[in-house]
């Protein structure tokens, strides 16, 4: 069906960068990085409606006066663009939906800016750049014309959808989702159309406009499920996968984004790096213990980018070549060096971890793509899903601190999804732990997670009291008591209670059949 079309713009690393610039959870070095990776950006693209966007004097979005809530609107912002304003009510805990109603760049941070690194504003920069995408758009006009007296309608939708693509690169989102649905209703074939929805949806991924994603989302699965290849058909998995990690459906999420670890080629959405960050946090938890060792710990393509000791290794990994990361058992993967060192000397090497993604091995492409890679220090990940499996619950907690300020702190995906994860993390060990036991100690529950006895009892309490967790805590005697279920003497009074209450119903039915019977007699 061809290539993929309209892949170059928006370009969603730039969404990250701004991001970066104004939350209050990243470093100063990493607000001046984003910074200056953004004005090389506006000023290379010419996005004057993207900087006014952000750092008009009224309504820019990380503007201390933008964000106060005024009523003036820039010239290049629409209605569908503003997001909450920061005299709303304070988001120390963010709920699920509270950036899917007010689509911002950064609605996920809920008014919480940080404005010590801004953008600053430039009205003469703002003027070259609106010119100079005048004179790009009436270059397109005419190029519109002259397709019209005197080329076909192949040349003139190649005239508008360079119009289309346009909006994009400059960041002006009403204006290119106009154009794109102008291409779509024009187009007539299959595989033209589901690039074009996918461009949509990196609109709104780049916007954060949870709705208009899950909009094209069903769009777009309609129309490959009525005859889309197999690349396009892969490339929305990854897209519907990471937006279900934006509204907080992990469970959903992760068996997307574990298959397209294997077959990933949407570079556009997100660097292959983070799709394993993606993919490892939604498996970690939401899948059951049985599902999260043979499709996470022992997943190949994760254990070869985890495994990967030094940039080198990283690129082989990440370029499809064999990862010099361990490739044997639970034991290698836990970090058991003297096992590992014996092994080595004395059996026949076992074949490494292989990435098997669709970057051209061996290819400049492959190699560029991995070079541009975020460098990530996979390490924290590693020992979340290995302590978490193994039972090593107190290097558990101090990774899943870590993973909380590298990771979910500092994207804009997890940001708003943080104190939920972690709780759901803690509560997933919690649960594990007392699987084995009838009657534990808090000392000793305690001490396995490297916690005080307050501390414990403090976070256990929620948990238990909306029945989240099976057991009762006796301060006095100082335990926690699990409380199991019968089994199968469960299940046999669930069916007599159903039984029971299915008898009723059909008593009910049976003496309104007789009342009516009568009455006809």
């Amino acid at each position: 069906m061809g290539d993929p079309q309209y892949l170059a713009h928006p370009q969603l690393a730039l969404a990250q960068a701004v991001f970066t610039l104004a939350s209050p959870s990243t470093s100063s070095s990493a607000k001046q990085s984003s910074l200056s990776t953004l004005q090389d950006a506006i000023r290379e693209h010419k996005m004057a409606p993207l900087y006014a966007y952000l750092a008009h004097p009224q309504t820019g979005k990380i503007n201390p006066s933008g964000e106060s809530g005024s009523a003036v609107m820039s010239p290049t912002i629409s209605r569908s663009n503003t997001s909450m304003s920061s005299s709303g009510p304070p988001s120390n805990a963010l709920r699920r939906t509270s950036s899917i109603k007010t689509p911002s760049m950064i609605g996920v941070l809920g008014g919480r800016t940080d404005t010590s690194v801004g953008l600053p504003w430039d009205e003469a920069l703002y003027d070259e750049l609106k010119a100079d995408n005048e004179k790009e758009l009436a270059a397109i006009a005419k190029e519109e014309e002259d397709a019209t007296e005197r080329a076909g309608e192949t040349e003139l939708l190649a005239a508008q959808s360079k119009r289309a693509e346009l909006y994009a690169r400059i960041g002006d989102k009403d204006a290119a989702l106009s154009e794109f649905e102008k291409l779509f209703d024009k187009t007539g074939v299959l595989a033209i159309k589901i690039d074009i929805v996918l461009a949509i949806i990196r609109i709104a991924l780049f916007f954060d406009d949870k709705l208009l994603s899950r909009h094209n989302i069903a769009r777009a699965t309609t129309l490959v499920d009525s005859g889309g290849d197999w690349d396009r058909r892969n490339r929305l998995k990854a897209y519907q996968g990471l937006h279900l990690l934006t509204i907080r459906a992990h469970n959903l999420a992760a068996p997307l984004l574990l298959d397209s670890l294997s077959t990933f080629t949407s570079n556009e959405l997100c660097p292959y790096s983070s799709l394993v960050v993606y993919a490892t946090l939604a498996g970690t938890v939401s899948l059951p213990r049985r599902d999260f060792k043979s499709k996470v710990v022992d997943a190949p393509e994760i254990r070869a980018i985890f495994g990967a000791d030094s940039d080198s290794d990283r690129l082989l990994a990440l370029s499809g070549a064999p990862s010099a990361g361990p490739g044997g058992d639970d034991e290698e993967m836990a970090g058991d060096d003297s096992t590992a060192k014996d092994k080595d000397a004395t059996a026949t090497p076992k074949p490494t971890a292989v990435n098997l993604t669709a970057l051209a091995s061996g290819s400049a492409s492959a190699e560029a793509q991995a070079l541009a890679e975020p460098k990530y220090d996979f390490k924290p990940l590693s020992t979340l899903i290995n302590s978490l499996y193994t039972g090593q619950y107190s290097a558990f907690f101090r990774a899943l601190s870590t993973v909380e300020t590298d990771f979910l702190s500092q994207d804009r995906y997890l940001y708003e999804h943080t104190r939920w994860y972690v709780r759901e993390m803690r509560l997933k060990a919690y649960i594990q732990l007392l699987a084995s036991y009838r009657v534990v100690s808090l000392a000793s529950m305690a001490a396995s997670f490297g916690v005080s006895v307050e501390w414990l009892d403090k976070d256990l309490a929620p948990f238990i009291a909306s029945q989240r967790l099976q057991a009762t805590i006796d301060r006095v005697q100082g335990v926690v008591s699990t409380v199991r279920g019968e089994g199968k003497g469960r299940q046999y009074n669930d069916v007599v209670r159903q039984g029971d209450q299915l008898i009723t119903k059909l008593q009910k039915y049976g003496q309104v059949v007789r009342l009516r019977g009568s009455e006809r007699s």
